[in-house]
């Protein structure tokens, strides 16, 4: 016999289910259950549209602002394919030590010969690369640069009307193919970069800086307190880690403080902050991606004690045990308070196999003693790994600045280099939006 205390559908074959128990399944269940197939088709369809839109453009460029797919030679073309103009950015750059420039066309990065060369084309080239300065075009003799840059070689032939119009100079109707007969590329110089006043001074275990030793180091304040270093790449950026702002990036809740040594402040004159942007991929924790940018409302006015330091060029490279220069206010002894006063201390970098072996990425570079004794600390973040070449390089950005110098434990820095694209990208589309 059946338990007439037990509902009528718990003692009907399962083929009744849907006659006889429909009226005693509970609304919350009903409404749950369309929920979880309306996810299992959401799901499904996302999946189904997402492989063909992946296959659809496989050999393709995929704009990211949308589903669109273009030709990779469309991208650099001169020409905006992708909504936001995506496909023309980053097609210029300077490369090796000489600072060559390269369009990007047709799928490779090309050397750009002197032959018609315009100074006119020198501004042009360095707007695109997110500068509104210019300083100087020269003649680079082939033989002399990195034998990957010698290949592949254009003349650009714009006209003054061209100019005029705003093209960009990888508008593949200006290219044109050469053997370059003059023997000579074109190097160009966007901003005077990278020097500082001559003075002679060797941080945890480092000494206190002195006016000008350092010109690029700023201090990013979040209300009102010191809170990460930077460092400038222009008179309207500077350059941090994305962990500084990830999170409060509200541009007025920040102040820049270039020029100095000491804090607290005094009457020093705050900069104000129009925008801030950290790389899209940066998540909280982690190493990789650990980059951003700060825009300044104003230009900084640059004299002995406010100097931009240099990004590397595409292919520069710096040798394993280089000595660079780490900077900052950051606390002086593991769990100490912060610095009232600058500090400085020489850093060697070390090969990438060593940095690989903590797990971490191309995005990362190390610096410092196996001994220890000095190196980033808590307040150092963001500030910057400066490496000394034909002028002094940014080569890396304070990531992990915990170790304070001790054995064994070298700093992580987000190697400027691998961000290069990045920085580029972000500085053009203002530079654009600008004009």
């Amino acid at each position: 016999h059946s338990d007439p205390t037990q509902p009528r559908c718990a003692r009907e074959r399962l083929s009744d289910l849907k006659s006889l128990c429909w009226p005693y399944v509970s609304r919350r269940l009903l409404a749950l259950l369309i929920i979880l197939g309306l996810l299992i088709v959401l799901v499904l369809v996302l999946g189904i549209g997402l492989g063909v839109g992946l296959k659809s453009c496989s050999g393709k460029f995929r704009c990211l602002s949308s589903v669109q797919c273009i030709s990779r030679n469309a991208v650099c073309d001169g020409v905006e394919d992708c909504g936001d103009g995506e496909d023309e950015l980053s097609c210029v750059r300077v490369s090796g030590r000489s600072s060559v420039l390269q369009v990007f066309s047709r799928g490779s990065w090309r050397t750009v010969c002197s032959e018609g060369w315009d100074s006119h084309l020198g501004s042009v080239a360095c707007r695109q690369l997110g500068y509104n300065s210019y300083v100087s075009s020269t003649d680079v003799p082939i033989s002399s640069i990195e034998g990957v840059f010698q290949n592949n070689l254009v003349a650009l032939n714009i006209n003054q009307t061209g100019l005029q119009d705003n093209v960009k100079i990888q508008n593949s109707s200006h290219l044109r193919k050469t053997q370059c007969t003059s023997g000579v590329v074109t190097a160009v110089k966007c901003i005077e970069c990278g020097s500082r006043p001559a003075v002679h001074s060797r941080i945890v275990g480092g000494n206190l800086s002195r006016s000008g030793l350092v010109p690029w180091q700023v201090s990013l304040h979040y209300q009102n307190q010191h809170l990460c270093g930077g460092s400038v790449i222009s008179e309207r950026w500077i350059l941090t880690a994305a962990h500084c702002v990830y999170g409060f990036a509200q541009p007025v809740l920040w102040a820049v403080y270039a020029g100095i040594i000491n804090q607290p402040l005094g009457v020093t004159e705050a900069l104000s902050v129009e925008k801030i942007i950290y790389h899209a991929n940066y998540r909280p924790g982690g190493l990789s991606y650990n980059i951003a940018l700060i825009k300044l409302k104003l230009p900084l006015s640059f004299n002995d004690q406010v100097v931009p330091i240099c990004l590397p060029s595409y292919g520069e490279s710096f040798e394993d045990g280089q000595m660079c220069l780490i900077s900052g206010w950051g606390a002086t002894e593991d769990g100490g308070e912060a610095s009232l006063s600058l500090h400085t201390a020489q850093v060697p970098l070390l090969p990438s196999r060593d940095c690989r072996r903590l797990g971490l990425t191309s995005w990362n570079i190390c610096a410092g003693f196996s001994e220890g004794g000095a190196g980033t600390c808590q307040g150092d973040s963001g500030g910057p790994l400066a490496c000394q070449g034909s002028g002094w390089t940014l080569v890396g950005a304070a990531s992990w600045a915990e170790s304070c110098g001790q054995a064994n434990k070298p700093g992580i820095y987000t190697s400027i280099s691998e961000a290069l694209t990045w920085i580029q990208q972000q500085m053009e589309k203002e530079e654009d939006q600008r004009r």
